[in-house]
Parts: structure tokens; sequence; C-alpha cells
């Protein structure tokens, strides 16, 4: 059967798929996937799975593709991140066979994309990202898609579009914000640059951004003319998002769970599910959030998840009949999660600060991120002030800190004066002790050398060769006399 390209491909093998579930790092898994599917999404895609890692580790496979075969998980798209068009095709063609098409992330803007170059951080490379589309769409049985974030000009995201369209890609996702909108700085997706995108191509188009219900979607379409949208955020914490529903909080966890039963996933995934499903709840019974945290098993997170579940029944049989007080009057139910800003107070520079300058700026106030939050449960004594951190001197050759310069009553120190790595570098080229490093080259060497001083000397074995006086057959004859 021929390749199905385009449209053709949108409407027969995607089944004209309108409601999309994104590809999620550790959140899009199989478990999630059929939770959503049962509750109105038509297409979903499979975490992005690292290139190069699928390519050379069977494990890698077995447990994010492999092992997750499921007739009711169709269609499915398979997302990867690659920066090497060889590499690219070569995961590709291992997975083909599993899925109905293979995306290629040049979407993630997160700082882990920056360090591995892929992801948001290859849009401004073209020819590269002409190369391996062009591969891909002519070595794959399957259509190649991708999914992009927008530049700032209208203009340039619309030729970038037009440039992967040409190149081969079947079907483009565009995310309507730049790689700098993320975390608190995220701001409102574009959909005037989603809509001139779809304008400009003649390959079907995904909305994402800005969908937090099914009233969104229904506008989103009719707004920029997609094909299909694509939630993230707004899946996670309300799954029936596409059924236009808002269901009790619990209905949807405890189906999640009987499916990561018959499916099981880390354990990692699960805790993450039921923090985004239960995020309002865990607002206003703040012990018990700290319960979902620490516990280690399936069931244990089960059972956090039925006390909340007790707790938010008890709070509607209260309620019954009285006016709701609160700011979260009606947490129990699945609802949108807005995230938080920058602080009123500094919007207007929002746009050229980072994340790590909001969170400095944060601990300032004596408000801890949600990491730091997880450090001091763990610790009690811990603490973040910079004041009471110990200080350093730098290694003069790598400006990491050296050995702490103590006084000789309190013991010894590095006698280069150097980091820990540079030190023992330098201690081996040059057979030296370090102390303060516990490095001894110098004491090892004259310890072995004083060892074989000593060594009793072993006999060498006569030989003999038949040139030489006694040679190799008078000492033949001698041993059979």
């Amino acid at each position: 059967m021929p390749k199905l390209q385009g449209f053709e491909f949108w409407s027969h093998t995607l089944r004209g798929a309108r409601h999309v579930v994104a590809p999620m790092v550790d959140q899009s898994e199989l478990a999630w996937r059929l939770l959503s599917r049962r509750h109105g999404a038509q297409l979903c895609y499979t975490p992005m799975l690292h290139a190069q890692v699928f390519v050379r580790d069977a494990n890698y496979r077995k447990e994010n593709l492999y092992c997750e075969v499921c007739p009711e998980d169709r269609p499915l798209i398979v997302q990867f991140c690659a920066n090497d068009p060889e590499v690219f095709v070569q995961a590709a063609l291992l997975a083909q066979d599993y899925c109905d098409a293979i995306d290629l992330n040049l979407g993630c803007p997160q700082m882990i994309a920056k360090r591995g170059h892929y992801g948001a951080f290859l849009q401004d490379e073209w020819d590269l990202l002409q190369r391996m589309i062009l591969l891909a769409h002519e070595k794959l049985s399957v259509p190649v898609t991708c999914k992009i974030r927008v530049f700032p000009e209208i203009d340039k995201t619309v030729r970038y579009a037009q440039m992967l369209e040409k190149a081969g890609c079947q079907l483009l996702t565009v995310h309507g914000r730049t790689k700098e909108q993320k975390g608190p700085l995220s701001g409102a997706a574009s959909w005037e640059h989603i809509k001139a995108v779809r304008k400009a191509v003649a390959i079907p188009v995904f909305a994402n951004g800005n969908i937090q219900s099914l009233q969104d979607v229904e506008r989103c379409i009719q707004d920029t003319g997609v094909q299909g949208v694509m939630s993230a955020e707004g899946n996670l914490h309300n799954p029936a998002l596409f059924e236009g529903r808002s269901p009790a909080v619990w209905e949807l966890a405890e189906e999640y769970l009987d499916i990561v039963r018959e499916h099981p996933c880390p354990l990692s995934y699960v805790r993450a599910h039921l923090f985004k499903l239960w995020h309002h709840t865990l607002q206003v019974h703040q012990q018990l959030r700290e319960e979902l945290a620490k516990v280690k098993t399936l069931e244990g997170i089960a059972a956090v998840s039925q006390e909340l579940k007790m707790r938010c029944q008890e709070e509607i049989s209260r309620q019954e009949g009285a006016k709701p007080t609160g700011d979260l009057p009606f947490h129990w139910i699945c609802q949108p999660y807005v995230r938080p800003g920058p602080r009123e107070g500094s919007k207007e520079k929002a746009g050229a600060r980072s994340k790590r300058a909001l969170e400095e700026e944060e601990c300032g106030t004596e408000v801890l991120s949600k990491n730091k939050q997880k450090k001091q449960l763990r610790n009690p004594h811990k603490t973040f002030d910079p004041s009471l951190k110990p200080k350093y001197a730098k290694c003069d050759q790598c400006g990491n800190p050296k050995a702490p310069q103590l006084s000789c009553s309190q013991g010894n120190r590095c006698v280069f004066s150097l980091c820990r790595g540079c030190c023992k570098k330098r201690a081996s080229r040059e057979t030296a002790d370090c102390p303060g490093h516990g490095l001894l080259f110098k004491t090892k060497l004259e310890k072995s050398l004083d060892w074989k001083g000593t060594k009793p000397e072993l006999q060498e074995p006569q030989t003999a060769t038949p040139s030489t006086p006694g040679g190799f057959s008078e000492v033949m004859s001698s041993a059979l006399a």
C-alpha cells in the first residue's frame, strides 16, 4: 500500500482526528493515553523519545514502545528528539511498525533541550532540518510530521513552516509560543501565528496553546481554521476535556489507577498524574500532599487518593444547602490550572528575565520553590540562606571549588591549592602526595619499590639452545639418563 500524504493521511490513517493529546515527557504513557481516549481523545502521541538512546538501547525501546503495544492505542504518533539525520531515521525505522507516523520534536524549550541541542533550539538550523525531514520522508514507510514553536515574527514562522512542508513534512503542529515563553513567562499563545501558518501551507495543521476546555477547542478551530487541536496541560488536569465535562476528580483518578494496574508504568508517572488531577484539592489538604509525595507503592498512592475523596465528600455534605466559601469552593472537580505569571510589579521586565532569576527573587521573600520544599521535607534542618553557605575559593585551573583552606590545627589543605580533580591529575603526573585530598601517589610508589627491593629473587629457569655448549640435545639426553 502506498504511503498516504497530507490531508489523505489525516483523513484516512488518523481518521480525521480533531482532539489530540500532546507528547509529554513521563506523562503521555500508555495508561494515560488509554484514559484520554476513553474520554474523547482521537489521537495520541508517545512521550518524547531520545533517538540516539532508542537506537543503541534495546531495553529503552522495549520499555518505551515495544511493551506498550495495545490495539486500543491507535492512531498513535511516536515522537523523537534528534539532531542528526542518520540517527533520526535509524530510530524511526525501529519504531515505524508500532505507530502511524513519526514526529520530529522541534518545540521543546527546556534547558535539557538546549544542552542536548534538539527541540526548539534547532529552529534556526534550516539546512539541517531540511536534510532530516527529507531523509525520513524518503526512507520511512509511514509519514513524518513536525511539532514546532513560533518565531516572534509571523512572516518568519510562515517561511519556517513552508520549508518543513517542502522537505516532506505531512502534518504540522504549531505551538503558538516562542521558545522563550515557558514556566512563569509562558503568557498566552498566539493564534494569529497559527492562523497564518494554516493559510500558507497545503498540509493539515494542529494548533497547540491556550486550550483549557472544549469551548476553547471549538473556538480555536473556528478562529484559526486548523484541522485539530492539541492539549497538554489542560488534558493533565482534566482528561475529560474533549468530552466537555468536568467530573469529580476521584472518578478519573480511580479509573486511571485501574488502567495502571492492567498496564503498569513507573510509580513516578502515577504520582505526577495524581498531583495534577488533585492539584486544587491539595491546596486545601496540604498534609495529604505530603503523604502523596512520600508513599512508595501504587496501593499507597491509591489510599491517599481515597482519603482525598472521603474528605471531599464530607465537605460536600457539609455544604449542602449552604453558600460555598473559600477560594476553592469546588476544588474536587476537574478544572483548568492557570499558571501564575511574574509578579505584577515586574511585568514590563518579564521578557528579559530568566526562570532562575524569578526563583531567586522568590527565595528572597521566603517563598521556596517546589523542589526546595521537597528537599526541606526530607531534611528539616536544611537552609537555603545564601549567607549561611560555606565560601570556597575557586580552583586556578578549572574554576571549581578547591579544598578548604584550613589552619594547621584543623588539618591539611591541598598542596597545590587546586580542586580535587585538577590536584589528582597533577599529583599523578608529578608522583606527589596531597594529604588534603587523600592522594598518595608518592607514598604508594615508595612502598612498591621497597617491597620489590626486599622480595626474594626467583631462580631463573635454565634454558639452552642447540647452538650453545650444553645444548638442547645434551639436556634431553641427561634427563633421559
